[in-house]
C-alpha cells in the first residue's frame, strides 16, 4: 500500500501539467456518398490523442477533439489525406 502513495503523487502531479484537450474543424474535400463520413470518421479516430470525431457530409467538415501533446493538426490532415479525402484547417479555437 505504500508504493501506491507515491505513484498517485506523481500521477496526479503530471496531470497538473497536461494540456486541455483541443478542438478544431476541418474542411474535407471528396465526401460524395454515404459511407465517406465513417471513413473519414474512422481515419481520424486511428490517430492516436483523438478523443472524439464528428464529420459533417452536408457541411463537408470534420470536428476533431484531441489531446496536443500527441498529436498535431497537420497529423489529422494527413490521416484523413490517406484515407482518400484531403482537408484543411478551417477553425481552432
Amino acid at each position: 500500500m505504500r508504493c501506491l502513495i507515491p505513484l498517485t503523487a506523481i500521477f496526479l502531479a503530471t496531470a497538473a501539467f497536461a494540456a486541455p484537450p483541443r478542438t478544431v474543424t476541418l474542411q474535407v474535400q471528396n465526401m460524395t456518398c454515404g459511407t465517406c463520413p465513417l471513413v473519414v470518421r474512422k481515419a481520424l479516430e486511428r490517430v492516436p490523442g483523438v478523443s472524439a470525431t464528428t464529420v459533417d457530409f452536408d457541411k463537408k467538415t470534420a470536428t476533431v477533439t484531441f489531446d496536443p501533446d500527441r498529436v498535431k493538426p497537420a497529423t489529422l490532415t494527413e490521416a484523413t489525406t490517406n484515407a482518400g479525402f484531403p482537408s484543411s484547417l478551417t477553425s481552432a479555437p
